[in-house]
């Protein structure tokens, strides 16, 4: 390549102009739509599509809500730092689907639940639905800002474009469409922007890696340099990516989304029958497969592109996060209307968090805090325009909380430490309501406080550690023998800063990432089975056998103490033990 990077954003031309904006303008007709020339839209209309969805759009919808420009653009980077060992990730995915389809899903559906956060009030007492509800209101908060910023980032990389501006349009179009058409429209713009983001993601690694002379030269590099490493059985948590943290620290990254999640059981609610959900449960895991899979590979093939000259060390990007879509406007430059058809991938993955999260957080803040706290007698009509304007406030706080998330560093460890800090307790809270029956509301209260609270001082004492020195991420070696070659290098070579040797930080800090949701998780169940065993044991026959998983049904006859279970529940006349 023989360009300047200036060149290289100059060929974003009026074409690719058009493309990216005719999927906004798309986006914003679907929500014009279903807003104003479908039926009129009551509650159960905008939060959960009035339950009349089919599989197709709901599975396409469960993919596009957390797979986002964060797996686009976070995958390859980390595969071009860190090697392909990443790959591993897809066996958690395998677990956490059927865990999801026949351990937690039942319960709500049995339920039927708007809001999530409703089983723990069902289950335990109101204080923990509305302590859980205020943690998922700051994890889905935060982690739709990190999803808006990811894709603005590319936009200025390969546009030239400014990222605030990119940060405007992301929000405000997502703030009109979900605000305006409400569920319908976030499922089926949803289901259109996993199309174009598997449609551009795939056919730009094609021509990769038919432009570095095909797979086996892409292996043969990757090899070189120590990237094709399968698979890592190291014990040590504290090793970043092993087969451990990344199939069972990664179930229980993902099982908090797919399992508990309210974006996620929200969209299982839309559907009509319980067997349509668990099938696109089924039809997740086949796209997810899919599409880390190409993205994994996708870093293989960035970094055969650049193996003799590695983008950030030569300074001609600044972060890690912005290689690929380098790769992308180097390869597809020529290629008019194919680099907007890339932008266009990455701006709907955000789009399609971003919805799902604003509507699900307006789901939360209407059935958790308006009507079971400040305003129980709210009408039908006035709860429709009260989730409008909680959509609108969600979506402005996205773009607020923007400004922040620039200093979290890589935006895939980021988002998912974000999950594991925050989504652990909230799993460890449900997993013991659902497979612990003797567990009591004080258990569970005390238990997502402890979680929460040692959680937080890990991950403060991690990102304090990496900030001064005492944790740093070895990447795998890069090289710019080649770099000289090139016209397009703006030399930066980046140097260690000379001082004093930094400290060695707390063992505790240097836990891996992937580890943080299974820590969350079990704190929560270990302190809440500690309390419930000082403060007094469950009476499980006044239980309500709903709320409990069906493995807990299936085994009860084994299980010590659970002769009785729902026993008193059954029978009103008998309820006369209170809740502990």
């Amino acid at each position: 390549m023989t360009v300047s990077v200036t060149e290289l954003a100059d060929r974003f031309t009026w074409i690719d102009y058009t493309v990216f904006g005719l999927m906004l303008g798309v986006s914003a007709f679907i929500g014009i739509f279903y807003g104003c020339f479908g039926k009129k839209q009551d509650t159960k209309d905008f939060l959960v599509a009035g339950k009349s969805m089919t599989t197709f759009p709901v599975a396409m919808s469960l993919i596009a809500s957390f797979m986002s420009a964060i797996t686009l653009l976070g995958t390859p980077s980390e595969v071009y730092q860190f090697g392909f060992i990443y790959w591993l990730i897809i066996f958690s995915y395998m677990l956490v689907m059927p865990a999801a389809a026949y351990l937690y899903f039942p319960v709500f559906h049995e339920l039927q639940v708007i809001s999530a956060f409703e089983y723990l009030e069902k289950r335990f007492h109101r204080a923990v639905r509305w302590l859980g509800s205020l943690v998922f209101i700051i994890q889905m908060t935060l982690y739709m800002a990190i999803v808006v910023y990811a894709p603005a980032l590319a936009l200025a990389q390969v546009t030239g474009f400014d990222v605030y501006i990119s940060v405007s349009l992301i929000c405000f179009v997502c703030i009109f469409y979900t605000t305006l058409g409400g569920m319908k429209a976030v499922l089926w713009t949803d289901a259109l922007q996993t199309v174009i983001m598997y449609g551009s993601i795939i056919f730009i690694i094609i021509k990769g890696t038919l432009d570095v002379g095909g797979f086996s030269a892409v292996w043969a590099r990757n090899a070189e340099s120590g990237r094709t490493q399968l698979i890592d059985f190291d014990p040590d948590p504290t090793t970043r990516h092993t087969f451990w943290s990344l199939v069972i620290g990664g179930y229980f990254t993902w099982i908090s989304i797919y399992g508990v999640n309210q974006a996620q059981v929200q969209r299982y609610l839309c559907v009509q029958t319980r067997q349509m959900a668990v099938n696109t449960l089924w039809i997740n895991l086949v796209g997810l497969v899919i599409l880390m899979v190409t993205c994994s590979f996708g870093g293989m093939v960035v970094y055969a592109k650049y193996y003799d000259c590695d983008p950030v060390r030569a300074g001609v990007v600044t972060k890690e996060d912005q290689v690929f879509p380098l790769f992308v406007m180097d390869t597809l430059g020529q290629w008019q209307g194919l680099p907007g058809l890339f932008v266009a991938g990455i701006f709907a993955g955000a789009l399609s968090t971003v919805s799902s999260g604003m509507n699900s957080l307006a789901a939360i803040v209407l059935e958790d805090f308006v009507k079971n706290g400040c305003y129980p007698g709210i009408s039908d009509k006035a709860c429709t325009s009260v989730s409008r304007g909680l959509s609108l406030f969600f979506g402005l706080l996205t773009f607020a909380l923007v400004f922040v998330t620039e200093q979290l560093g890589n935006i895939l460890s980021a988002a998912l430490s974000i999950f594991g800090l925050v989504g652990g307790p909230l799993l460890g809270v449900f997993t013991l309501g659902m497979f612990f029956p003797w567990a009591n509301a004080t258990g569970a209260f005390v238990g997502e406080i402890v979680s929460l609270i040692f959680m937080f001082w890990i991950g403060v004492g991690h990102h304090m550690a990496r900030y001064s020195g005492q944790i740093k991420l070895e990447s795998m070696p890069t090289s710019i023998d080649g770099c000289n070659n090139l016209t397009f290098v703006e030399s930066k070579f980046l140097h260690e800063p000379e001082g004093e040797e930094p400290g060695e930080a707390l063992a505790i800090y240097r836990l891996s990432y992937m580890w943080y949701s299974a820590t969350g998780c079990f704190t929560v169940i270990i302190v809440g089975m500690l309390v419930t065993l000082v403060t007094g044991k469950q009476d499980v026959r006044v239980v309500d056998p709903r709320c409990l998983s069906p493995a807990v049904i299936w085994f009860k006859n084994w299980l010590p103490g659970l002769s009785g279970l729902g026993e008193d529940y059954r029978n009103p006349s008998k309820q006369h033990r209170n809740h502990r």
